[in-house]
């Protein structure tokens, strides 16, 4: 069933003319977005059920300007 929804909107996305990178990005910033929630902000935790280093995800939620335990990360 997810694959057939990833299909479609995969599908959609090619023919709205949506570029490769603008989808990886847009993909990348819900997903991590996601588990931050699932993890109640708790960057570590949210790092473990990615699958990444913690310091990969700090640099993500950076470069997407996401929230983090509700408070938006400031700009260094």
């Amino acid at each position: 069933m997810v694959k057939d929804q990833l299909e479609g909107l995969v599908s959609q996305m090619v023919e709205r003319g949506i570029l490769f990178n603008e989808a990886i990005c847009e993909f990348e910033k819900r997903f991590i977005k996601r588990v931050l929630d699932r993890a109640s902000g708790n960057q570590s935790r949210a790092a473990e059920l990615l699958g990444i280093h913690r310091n990969t995800l700090s640099r993500k939620i950076d470069e997407y300007k996401l929230e983090s335990n509700g408070h938006r990360r400031r700009s260094r």
